[in-house]
């Protein structure tokens, strides 16, 4: 990359108010396999606060390479705790466990699941059709056609069965901070996968009837929320029949994570 060229992108993506414009830089430039016209344009979706992720078409989670892009929520770092308080939960990688992920989105989740439980199955739901689109892809691109499903629906409303594992991420966050994020999230990632209702509780109150019905006995569901929130949404899972058995707390310390069972 010439250096005019690195100077120009750099300075246009800090005036732009991105957080690490020299790195940023370095992977568009390597994106557009030094095709100059190519960065240009990159530069300039960068510059209007397009997500890195979109662009490049691809995030990394769990050390594994996923597809993303417009219409699905870009995987998070902290969503990573949800992996390792499973792994913590199941200690035996190779037990034949049924898992269920709600709200799949990527699939991130779930793929990583079973990339650590090398004789687990798994189901994704998901809502979404351009999210759902993604999902199967990232199942293709894992090899995990003969042990994974992705299906269409809201929540667990068509599913039926027991399941050892149920995990999901729901969107958690008010619908009044949302204006407030950053421009990445607000203006490119999909509402419905952010909004959690007046108190962020919304999807909480109907995911866990649903989690009480479809967790067997000895099952645990372990899912993510939001800063502050871990409380109640334990007193939402205990209404349901469940316990919380454990809560999680990502790099940051926040309570993440809660891992709850049937009493």
């Amino acid at each position: 990359m010439s250096d005019p060229l690195v100077v120009g992108a750099v300075r246009r993506l800090a005036a732009a108010g991105i957080d690490n414009p020299r790195l940023d830089a370095r992977v568009l430039w390597a994106h557009s396999g030094g095709d100059e016209a190519l960065f240009e344009s990159f530069v300039a979706r960068r510059a209007a606060r397009e997500p890195l992720a979109y662009i490049t078409g691809h995030k990394e989670f769990w050390s594994l390479d996923f597809e993303v892009g417009p219409g699905v929520l870009i995987p998070r770092p902290e969503t990573e705790t949800v992996i390792e308080a499973a792994l913590a939960a199941f200690p035996d990688r190779v037990a034949p466990l049924n898992v269920l992920d709600l709200g799949t989105g990527t699939g991130c989740l779930l793929i990583a699941f079973l990339n650590e439980f090398v004789n687990a199955h798994g189901l994704g739901v998901e809502k979404s059709e351009e999210a759902r689109a993604f999902a199967l892809n990232n199942v293709v691109r894992h090899g995990l056609v003969g042990r994974c499903e992705v299906h269409g629906g809201d929540w667990a409303d068509a599913v039926g069965g027991a399941y050892e594992v149920i995990l999901s991420n729901p969107p958690y966050i008010r619908t009044s901070d949302i204006p407030g994020l950053q421009p990445e999230v607000t203006c490119y990632e999909p509402v419905q996968a952010l909004d959690g209702g007046l108190d962020g509780l919304s999807a909480y109150r109907a995911l866990a009837p649903q989690i009480a019905r479809l967790l067997c006995p000895g099952g645990l569901a372990l899912v993510e929320v939001g800063a502050g929130q871990s409380d109640d949404v334990a007193i939402l899972l205990a209404q349901a029949g469940l316990k919380t058995a454990e809560v999680t707390a990502d790099l940051a310390g926040i309570r993440r994570v809660l891992t709850a069972g049937r009493r």
